[in-house]
């Protein structure tokens, strides 16, 4: 008899604000996940119960609610105990009595409804999905980011290392991972907060935080080494494996941070980030240095003990590309496994795997685990709006021609991709040999900053001959250094600043059909390469439907839209009348 277990990140409440989702394991074996933003459309998914990842879940499996054996959550509220010292010193601190002890008031309030509302709470919504509820479990948040590292990284043994704003209360945790399961080594608590610290210099640079974070990473090789800011920053933070960045977190968000950098540099925050000077350029970089320098003491000391040259990360810090190219270069690391989905979508899948022995859980090949569409319902979709299609006999050769020609091209494609990047299903595809392809899809396409780079797919057989100590990456969440030879052929693919890449390697057992386009490509240009970036607006969240992407397709610069094996391709004379046909949908 089959057992399911729903595991499930909500954003209400104690369990954050970002970045629900839903996963769902049949006998242990991870079946579905999406992120409740590509059903909502709302980027981030702020403040939202997954209603809508959870039944998407269930009608993967033909069940109701009540089939499932099990629930489980990412988060335990009664460690949030652990955290009230610090709330505690920092309402005492409030000027004025009025204010001391209503910020006093709300710490009761707050650890009270952490010890006895958030599983009711939980209950009520699901009763609303169906009845009876399964039993509910909790499980720590930051164990969660680690079982989802560790025990798909088809590691024996590993130290692992999860990174985030904040857990129940810990904010860094240092874990050893074996056969037996997690060990936690050291726990960095809240306010400590390697993600805080970051999250205040996103927003002091004009982005917002749990958004902007990757822009400033983006940000960060345009500028170099400023003494005075670097003196500056050093004065408010200790790096270092005892690293202490209380000084700009002290308080929950970003507020208080921010204002001690207004004062600390003698500029206001940057309310304008369309453009940025040298100065804020200089910023990002000291910043993200001031990170790497943190992460790597931490990383090197315990692998010294640790006594394993292994190492799998998670936590939204693992999302730094960057970062993760200074991991992987570092003489204590042999094997690197960053997890996909690292952020708090990825912990649903963490819930689910803490239980089960780590050498009992399949090596995490692809993170196709989302919806699909089928071409009958596809092709139903555009008869019934009038939207002219064509069906080429080869899809992959037609679309490598369109490429090798200079069109851009929405690529849509089997099962939608878990987490921030989208790896050959929901992409946006160019011809990566000509900078007018990035600038196109910038300024055309993805209607965003111009300064922004792009990252490739590229032939798992080719990275060896593209990348500077290549190895396979199929999960685009780490830098390389680019051959200097090889980086006329991809200028449209490296970062602007200093060359460097975050490549999707793949192959034909990864994604075959994918793996067939580009290696079209290749035969036609002596290139493996495309420019590959998600298949999404500006500001919104990655298409999940036909629909979604038809809208899409007829809003952005695209000439060419592929749903699995029908090609729409925009002409002057129909733009206008398929436009109007999609507002239907």
């Amino acid at each position: 008899m089959t057992t399911y277990t729903l595991a499930f990140k909500p954003a209400i409440g104690l369990y954050g604000q970002h970045d629900p989702s839903a996963a769902l394991f049949e006998d242990g074996d991870l079946v579905f996940a999406v992120e409740e933003e590509r059903l909502s459309r709302e980027k981030h998914a702020v403040d939202t119960f997954p209603e809508r990842a959870i039944r998407a879940a269930l009608d993967h499996a033909g069940i109701d609610l009540p089939a499932v054996d099990r629930v489980l959550l990412p988060y335990d509220p009664s460690l949030r105990s652990n955290i009230l010292p610090h709330y505690v010193r920092d309402a005492v601190r409030v000027d004025g009595v009025l204010r001391k002890v209503t910020a006093v008031e709300n710490v009761v309030k707050t650890q009270l409804e952490s010890r006895f509302a958030p599983t009711r709470r939980i209950e009520s919504r699901l009763a609303d999905i169906g009845t009876p509820v399964p039993p509910i479990e909790t499980r720590p948040h930051h164990a969660c980011h680690a079982a989802s590292a560790f025990h798909p990284s088809g590691f024996d043994e590993a130290l692992v290392v999860t990174i985030d704003a904040k857990g129940e209360y810990d904010a860094t945790v240092v874990w050893h991972g074996d056969e037996d399961g997690l060990e936690r080594v050291r726990t960095y608590e809240h306010p400590n907060s390697l993600g805080l610290f970051f999250a205040a210099i996103t927003e002091y640079l004009g982005y917002r935080m749990f958004n902007g974070e990757g822009k400033v990473m983006g940000l960060a090789p345009y500028g170099e080494d400023d003494p005075d800011i670097e003196r500056t920053l050093r004065s408010l933070v200790d790096t270092g494996v005892d690293y202490d960045v209380t000084e700009l977190t002290r308080r929950w968000g970003t507020g208080y941070g921010v204002r001690r950098l207004e004062a600390a540099f003698g500029r206001d925050r940057n309310d304008a980030p369309e453009a940025f000077t040298q100065w804020e350029q200089n910023l990002a970089h000291t910043a993200q240095k001031l990170l790497e320098e943190t992460v790597l003491d931490i990383i090197e000391r315990h692998a010294e003990v640790a006594g394993t040259a292994n190492l799998a990360v998670a936590g939204g810090v693992a999302l730094n590309c960057k970062l993760n190219k200074r991991l992987r270069e570092s003489p204590a690391v042999d094997e690197l496994f960053v997890q996909p989905a690292a952020h708090d979508a990825g912990l649903a899948l963490g819930a689910g795997l803490l239980d089960q022995r780590p050498s009992q859980v399949p090596t995490m090949e692809t993170v196709y685990h989302g919806p699909s569409y089928d071409t009958g319902d596809i092709r139903t979709v555009l008869e019934m709006n009038k939207i002219a299609y064509s069906e080429p006999g080869d899809v992959e050769r037609h679309i490598a021609e369109r490429l090798a020609d200079g069109a851009l091209v929405g690529w849509f494609n089997g099962r939608l991709e878990l987490g921030p990047r989208a790896l050959g299903n929901r992409s946006i595809l160019a011809d990566p040999r000509s900078i007018d392809s990035r600038d196109r899809v910038n300024r055309f396409v993805k209607h965003r900053e111009e300064w922004r780079p792009f990252a490739p797919s590229m032939l798992e057989s080719a990275v060896e001959e593209y990348l500077v100590d290549g190895e396979r990456a199929p999960f685009m969440i780490s830098a390389f250094d680019v051959r200097p030879e090889k980086r006329d052929e991809i200028p449209a693919a490296l970062h602007p600043a200093d060359d460097t890449t975050r490549p999707q390697t793949v192959s034909a057992r990864q994604n075959p059909r994918y793996h067939r386009l580009i290696s079209e490509f290749e035969a036609l240009t002596g290139v493996p390469v495309v420019l590959n970036t998600s298949f999404n607006d500006h500001a919104e969240p990655i298409v999940n439907t036909p629909t979604e992407a038809l809208k899409d397709f007829f809003g952005m610069g695209l000439d060419v839209l592929v749903l699995q094996d029908m090609v729409v391709t925009k002409t002057d004379a129909a733009v206008k009348r398929e436009a109007r046909s999609v507002e239907s949908l």
